[in-house]
């Protein structure tokens, strides 16, 4: 029995082997796509930076007179930027899933 059970093994071991080998097209398929959720992830920073910045610019045109809206009007330019940043690293996400 041990004759049959072998070569019956070599057979699957070499299957599974070649299998699990991807071939270079799979490869740089899956390096494109690495690099495309690379480059979301860098705009979705870079969003949130040029929000950032935007919010700080209106907290400093304020004159005084009236701080809560200024407050209101730089946590809405953050808040915009936060959620498109969030989308982008979501798209990123949806990217690398098609690894």
């Amino acid at each position: 029995m041990t004759n049959y059970l072998k070569p019956a093994l070599t057979v699957v071991a070499l299957a599974l082997a070649l299998t699990a080998c991807d071939s270079k097209q799979e490869n740089q398929r899956e390096k494109a796509l690495e690099n495309k959720a690379d480059a979301l992830e860098d705009r979705a920073d870079a969003v949130r930076k040029q929000g950032e910045a935007a919010a700080d610019r209106v907290e400093k045109q304020d004159p005084g007179i009236d701080s809560r809206t200024t407050d209101r009007s730089a946590d809405a330019n953050r808040e915009v930027a936060e959620k498109r940043a969030d989308r982008l690293e979501d798209e990123a996400d949806r990217v690398r899933e098609k690894k």
